[in-house]
């Protein structure tokens, strides 16, 4: 299947094209296809901005499209940052100011106190309004300090409880950060992993019940018109 990936951020751009395309999809960015929007995150839940990023992408590139809304919940902070992640130092995608606030509001906080979960919504949303929303987790805790190189947001800080191994998962012992973990060992057990894998389970029985015309084989119109594509769905599925 084409998916068209609704995201501006590189890292998770690179996640979910490397997943998708794991499981058999071709992966197109939104640029890619020429869409430049950024709809506003209004959701109070990370389901809800996923579906909200979706839906308006999917209406501007009119291909199936898949949108992720993720973020970090702990809880000594009483889940927050949450669905403000992103812009937890008050303005958006700064990820060394949100760590770094990070990092102070949880100054004072033990060792013991420290644990936290990513937490991530995936949608999947197809020209004619049909949708399918799967979620997932990753537990862990708050390090003191920034650990490794390899991610993005607050990987560096993040210590998940177990990681991927060939053997299946183990305890993370040695603490180490999502950043710290090869590109295999964070699909194996990351949140964003975990949501696309529910997503991978449920694809086929969601695609059975789509009916034809509302699926994946519409073509870009630069003069796009969403509520256009969604009625030319329906009539061609006999919905008139």
């Amino acid at each position: 299947m084409l998916i068209c990936a609704a995201t501006g951020n590189a890292g998770k751009l690179k996640e979910l094209r490397r997943i998708l395309e794991a499981q058999g999809h071709t992966v197109k960015s939104q640029r890619e296809l020429g869409v430049t929007l950024e709809p506003d995150e209004t959701g109070e839940t990370f389901a809800q901005n996923a579906l909200i990023k979706a839906r308006a992408i999917c209406e501007a590139a009119g291909v199936a499209t898949i949108a992720d809304d993720s973020g970090l919940c702990v809880e000594a902070l009483s889940g927050a940052p949450g669905v403000y992640s992103a812009r937890y130092c008050g303005h958006h995608g700064d990820d060394e100011a949100n760590n770094d606030k990070l990092l102070r509001e949880l100054r004072a906080v033990p060792e013991g106190r420290r644990a936290a979960a990513f937490e991530s919504a995936v949608c999947l949303y197809l020209p004619g309004g049909e949708y399918i929303l799967c979620s997932g987790r990753c537990p862990g805790r708050i390090l003191f300090a920034r650990k490794g190189h390899n991610g993005f947001g607050y990987d560096p800080l993040f210590a998940p409880d177990h990681v991927g191994a060939a053997t299946g998962l183990l305890p993370n012992a040695a603490g180490r950060s999502y950043a710290e973990l090869s590109d295999a060992e964070k699909d194996a057990i990351s949140h964003r992993g975990a949501a696309l894998r529910a997503l991978q389970k449920k694809l086929p029985a969601f695609l059975q019940k789509v009916q034809p015309g509302a699926g994946v084989g519409f073509e870009r119109d630069e003069k796009f018109d969403g509520d256009k594509l969604r009625r030319g769905a329906r009539e061609s599925a006999g919905e008139g």
